[in-house]
């Protein structure tokens, strides 16, 4: 039986509907079939200054467990030219623009965290650029 991964899509570099458009390509070619995707949004950035964003969230199912999805994810966006990670300093997170920002938000409803990875992500409440293509999709991860 699959799994049901949320998806968030972000792209602030470059051709953005581009790097969108290949990364649920790639999504649906390697992760899993995408069975609902919401309008592509565009907003500005969030934690730092840079160019606006185009924002996209898509539901998988996938038979990939939850490490093997995030490192799925993460060799699509260094696949579409992202370069640099998030990284905390001084306790506080230092975000970049990139090609392709892809974030797991919800993988079955699971409670998970580790060094890498913690489910439900930890900043949906804080980020209408997810809140509202997630309310496009009728999907309540706050609950």
């Amino acid at each position: 039986m699959p799994h049901r991964a949320v998806i968030a899509l972000g792209s602030n570099m470059g051709n953005r509907d581009f790097y969108l458009r290949m990364a649920l390509c790639l999504i649906g070619w390697e992760v899993g079939k995408v069975v609902q995707r919401s309008s592509v949004i565009e907003t500005p950035s969030w934690g730092f200054d840079s160019d606006p964003f185009l924002n996209q969230v898509v539901v998988v199912e996938t038979d990939l467990e939850p490490m093997a999805l995030l490192d799925k994810l993460q060799e699509i966006e260094r696949r579409l030219g992202r370069t640099e990670k998030s990284t905390v300093v001084d306790g506080k997170p230092v975000y970049h623009a990139r090609t392709i920002d892809l974030d797991i938000l919800d993988y079955d409803r699971m409670h998970l965290q580790n060094e890498r990875l913690t489910l439900p992500h930890p900043h949906i409440a804080e980020r209408e650029f997810v809140l509202a293509p997630l309310r496009e999709l009728n999907i309540d991860l706050l609950a």
